[in-house]
């Protein structure tokens, strides 16, 4: 199908939501001053989540990408519920007994987040009580543990994470005499999802990351032009870190079956991610589970297989590697997105476009045709539609939107092709997924006169 400009326009902006942090006494105090975020499904129904919110009992803002596989059940519980986790994980000693002692009388309980939600972000209602029991059971654990000490960040970040695939693993095991919860548990351990996690707090940018969604920092030079800075690591075969992490986890005579074609066990892109429980738990439980489960999970194909050479479990874990980055004047936004956007563009170019997008400037970098012949009329072409694209006021008002036109359009200039644009996004759903991923974006900016 052709797409005319507007159709196009329709289809990128669906799902796209702006929040901006409110100012006090016309000053704005936080070290946000707001972010954007998109998503561009390629899967139906999309795989990714993402998640934003304001810790209200603790200073700080949480935002995260969640890159759902075999379903989007574990990226949606996960979306749903790990900043809960995060929050009482950071809670100081005395509120977390004001919260239980709330539970305990019946009491109104103190909100924790405050959300900040497109109304496409889907909440499951269903699960709500069974959640917030396993998260009570944290907290009250976290009380009697009581060491007296302020919570480290990076900590919290890291028991939150484990902690949360610990009770999706453990829900999964019990079950739920409600039928549809007992399947909805299940599904949500069998399929995974991976999660990009950033913590900003004044100066303070902690990234936690389990998978391969990024996040990168945009820095503006001293000349004004944009650099980029990883703040994340993949944890993928390409990572050799991680790759000798699994050899070191298991026995030598594992060493060639761990991660074969790139995979661990030859399967998952993967290697470390929530849910998943088909590379964690032992066959025995697997088998377990499934033939006491609902009949619905006994259709599930992927369920009853076990993946080859599996000896000694778990071979995938959620712990999430922390990064701690101070913020400087220099450091303007944060980017955090799923793998769908950086399989199509380098950070670099990625830190340019919401770099001028933010700043409305354009640094002219000279007109690169890498090898192509072109002719002087096409030259004449790529000079005009540069300048047009100048004068034009940027057509999108939501630099994740911005980011996902150029990674799904542009042509091999560097420019956005609205014919390619159209092509790729009139594909249908069975041929989408050949072509990209689902596309997931939060871009942070961060204000510097506070920092």
């Amino acid at each position: 199908f052709y797409l005319t400009p507007p159709q196009v326009n329709s289809i990128l902006k669906a799902n796209e939501y702006s929040f901006k942090v409110p100012e006090f006494d016309g000053k704005n105090v936080s070290s946000v001053l707001g972010f954007d975020s998109n998503q561009l499904p390629a899967n139906a129904p999309i795989e990714d989540r993402r998640s934003a919110a304001t810790c209200l009992q603790t200073r700080g803002m949480l935002l995260g990408v969640f890159d759902g596989h075999a379903g989007c059940a574990c990226a949606q519980a996960v979306s749903e519920r790990l900043f809960y986790y995060i929050a009482v994980s950071l809670l100081p000693h005395e509120t977390l007994l004001e919260i239980e002692n709330a539970v305990e009388s019946g009491r109104a309980l103190l909100p924790i987040l405050q959300w900040h939600k497109h109304p496409n972000d889907y909440f499951s209602k269903e699960a709500s009580k069974l959640y917030f029991n396993s998260l009570r059971t944290y907290w009250q654990e976290l009380i009697d543990l009581n060491s007296g000490e302020t919570t480290d960040v990076k900590e919290a970040l890291i028991n939150a994470f484990k902690r949360l695939d610990n009770d999706i693993s453990l829900e999964a095991q019990v079950g739920d005499p409600n039928s549809f919860l007992n399947y909805l548990v299940l599904r949500v351990a069998f399929s995974g999802a991976t999660a990009c996690v950033a913590h900003v707090d004044g100066v303070n940018l902690h990234i936690a990351n389990t998978g391969d969604s990024r996040a990168m920092l945009g820095v503006q030079e001293e000349d004004g032009s944009w650099s980029a800075v990883n703040l994340s690591y993949d944890h993928n075969a390409q990572n050799e870190h991680e790759v000798e992490r699994v050899k070191m986890e298991h026995p030598k005579s594992e060493e060639k079956s761990l991660v074969k074609q790139d995979r661990l066990l030859g399967l998952l892109m993967p290697f470390r991610a929530f849910g998943d429980v088909k590379f964690k738990w032992s066959i025995e439980l697997q088998k377990r589970v499934v033939e006491s489960g609902p009949d619905q999970l006994n259709d599930n194909e992927y369920t009853k297989f076990i993946p080859p050479n599996y000896h000694t479990p778990p071979y995938l874990t959620a712990e999430p590697e922390v990064i701690h980055h101070k913020l400087r004047p220099q450091d303007k936004f944060l980017v955090l997105a799923t793998d769908g956007l950086w399989e199509t563009m380098h950070r670099q170019d990625v830190a340019r476009i919401v770099g001028e997008y933010l700043t409305g400037v354009h640094h002219q970098q000279p007109i690169a045709v890498g090898g192509y012949k072109v002719t002087l009329g096409q030259m004449h072409g790529l000079l005009t539609e540069r300048r047009a694209r100048i004068s034009s006021v940027f057509e999108d008002q939501n630099a994740a939107t911005h980011l996902i036109r150029h990674a799904v359009g542009n042509n091999e200039f560097g420019t956005v092709d609205h014919e390619r644009l159209s092509k790729m996004l009139s594909l249908p759903e069975e041929l989408a997924r050949m072509y990209r991923d689902d596309i997931t974006i939060i871009v942070v900016q961060f204000n510097s006169h506070v920092i």
